[in-house]
């Protein structure tokens, strides 16, 4: 029987922003610097959803651009029209996708990213570019130009049409990498795609100059991220076309990537970080005389620019970001009708609940870090919580906590309510964590360091260790086993592990055990037991499906969806949402993006308004413009 329901979870690397498109007209005194003030900045962008990733059409600012926006839910492609600014207006006959990139929009033909079509093995990006002419007139279909079995990311097209760079994986597979990815840079003909050549190893982002010139972003050996430059023959025949060293365009001393080359042959504009300021800005580099020109930083300093794109003349445009509320560690009451969720992994952290319909929310901890929720099955006013940091030692101090209040206090006008916050285990056991509770509503089982190793313990959900309450080991080893879920018929728990290669702490597939400890299993998602995909398994936040015969995880099956650099920080932006049978058939993706998606949980109510709810938003927030470049990009090398 196929799975049905409606599945909440967190997307962990974008609660915390929101992006819009803007453009800025570039002046230029005698002297050559560039006199820009913030009445040369434009927004094409309506701050509805995050937007990003545009094109102008035709090179030309008073013309449509072309976007992503993520406005219903999944990134899709838009267009937006001079007289209709700022309406976004979806393209026509895009195919069934939840992840678009990078469209560009050339001579009345659409070029974009898509992750509609399996690979032909796990460990490989579903990304592939894909074509179709958008002539209202035409009943043409799309063309796959990547070839089945690659990978392609970030596409560009030369200034005629005729030729086309991107960044790719070819046939190989994803090696885990995400910080630098080892693609190489590929051009073909429009009117080819099968002849690919490629002519730069280690390469990502392209953009042209012309017909012969490409530049492209890669991390250089001595660490920064450097813009570099190779050069086509004139008329290149791809079966003639020989592979040459790139030249390195930017200076060591500044990260430079995601660049966009304007047409005059002697200018780029690039996304730095420069030392000693945390902020991502977009500047114009001059070829020539190896000069940067600061943009973005004269007129909002203190906001993060990403991803420039060019027009045919002055303009020069990129992403900016806004901010909202976020939330993570959701789960449902018994009935559906309430959602438990986290907020904020810092000293604001705390436990809210909000009505399913999105309707309302209260305040049940406030000022407490906590993280992880899971509902009393038999109680609709009990949570069961982590008290304390997130990710820390053995030994560090969290605590299982059982949240209880009243149901009528959630009928009142007051955003916080009396709770009772009864702690579980005792302090000196060290870090407790990610309870579960049994379906029966007696026990809980939860993660624990208490032996030196993080393992699996089940204790009375009322009085845990306390009050007579009795504690005992579910399983025992110098391994991590974590994340426990408790099947809704009582029979199973399940869990992540690294039981099978304990040196390895990315090493993480699902464990079935019962919960008297008997008939432990490792579940094989990926590919037979002892086969190499198998190993390569990262799979975490297991649950339950509510009739206890599928499971749904997170994990890494589909590799990279598009370039990191390009994004703010992802911790594991190859994250995505997956479920299966209990024997580890049945394997369906549900998430396609380019964040970490995580925590997830499913309804145990009806239907949700998804056009309703969001746990990361509410009226009367204010936008603020900050979240964080990626953590391992440093700028003091």
């Amino acid at each position: 029987m196929d799975p049905k329901g409606t599945v909440i979870f967190t997307t962990i690397g974008r609660p915390h922003y929101g992006f819009d498109i803007f453009s800025l007209e570039l002046h230029h005194h005698h002297s050559g610097e560039l006199l820009i003030t913030s009445e040369d900045e434009h927004g094409l962008t309506d701050s509805a959803g995050i937007n990003f990733n545009a094109q102008f059409i035709n090179h030309h600012p008073h013309h449509s651009i072309v976007f992503i926006s993520e406005r219903s839910g999944s990134p899709a492609i838009y267009q937006t029209r001079p007289d209709q600014l700022p309406l976004p207006l979806p393209l026509p006959s895009i195919p069934h996708s939840l992840f678009h990139d990078r469209p560009i929009l050339k001579n009345n033909r659409l070029y974009f990213i898509s992750a509609h079509e399996k690979p032909d093995q796990p460990f490989k990006s579903w990304s592939a570019l894909y074509s179709t002419n958008i002539d209202h007139n035409s009943t043409s279909s799309f063309i796959r130009l990547t070839p089945h079995g690659a990978v392609d990311y970030s596409p560009a097209i030369s200034l005629s049409g005729n030729s086309i760079a991107v960044a790719s994986y070819g046939s190989c597979s994803w090696g885990g990498e995400f910080q630098d990815l080892h693609t190489d840079i590929v051009v073909f003909k429009e009117s080819d795609p099968s002849t690919r050549i490629v002519v730069s190893d280690h390469g990502g982002w392209p953009t042209w100059c012309g017909e012969s010139t490409i530049y492209f972003h890669r991390q250089a050996d001595d660490g920064w991220w450097s813009v570099f430059q190779v050069t086509l023959p004139e008329n290149f025949q791809d079966s003639e076309l020989p592979k040459a060293a790139p030249v390195r365009v930017t200076p060591p001393g500044v990260h430079c990537f995601t660049p966009a080359a304007f047409q005059d042959g002697k200018r780029i504009a690039v996304a730095t970080r420069r030392k000693g300021n945390s902020y991502r800005h977009v500047e114009i580099f001059d070829v020539e005389s190896k000069t940067f020109y600061p943009a973005t930083a004269l007129v909002n300093p203190s906001l993060h620019h990403y991803n420039p794109f060019v027009s045919f003349g002055f303009d020069v445009s990129w992403v900016s970001s806004v901010q909202r509320l976020n939330g993570s560690f959701p789960s449902s009451s018994p009935d559906g009708d309430l959602i438990a969720f986290n907020q904020d992994f810092d000293v604001n952290g705390g436990l809210k609940v909000v009505k399913s319909d999105g309707s309302k929310r209260w305040t049940l901890i406030k000022g407490r870090l906590s993280f992880s929720t899971s509902w009393g099955p038999t109680e609709r006013h009990v949570i069961y919580t982590s008290i304390g940091p997130i990710f820390e030692s053995v030994k560090a101090t969290v605590q299982i906590a059982r949240v209880s209040f009243h149901p009528g206090n959630l009928n009142g006008d007051s955003e916080e309510i009396a709770c009772d916050v009864k702690i579980l285990t005792r302090e000196e056991t060290g870090n407790n964590a990610f309870p579960s509770c049994s379906p029966d509503g007696k026990s809980v089982v939860f993660r624990s360091g208490r032996s030196g190793y993080k393992n699996l313990y089940i204790t009375d959900a009322v009085s845990g260790e306390f009050d007579g309450g009795r504690i005992r080991q579910l399983t025992e080893g110098p391994w991590i086993d974590t994340m426990p879920s408790w099947s809704p018929k009582g029979d199973l728990i399940a869990f992540s592990s690294n039981r099978h290669n304990p040196g390895n702490v990315d090493a993480f597939s699902i464990y079935l055990v019962k919960p008297d400890g008997s008939d432990l299993k490792r579940l094989c998602v990926a590919g037979p037991e002892g086969s190499s995909d198998v190993d390569r398994e990262r799979i975490n936040h297991v649950c339950f499906s509510p009739d206890g015969e599928w499971l749904l995880f997170a994990a890494n099956f589909g590799g990279v969806t598009a370039e990191p650099v390009s994004w703010p920080n992802q911790f594991q932006p190859y994250g995505d949402l997956y479920v299966a049978r209990l024997d580890g058939t049945g394997l369906r993706r549900l998430t396609w993006n380019g964040y970490e998606n995580g925590t997830p949980a499913w309804h145990t109510g009806s239907e949700l308004d998804l056009g309703r709810l969001s746990l990361g938003h509410e009226d009367g927030d204010k936008l603020r413009g900050q979240f964080v470049d990626p953590l391992w990009l440093s700028s003091d090398i």
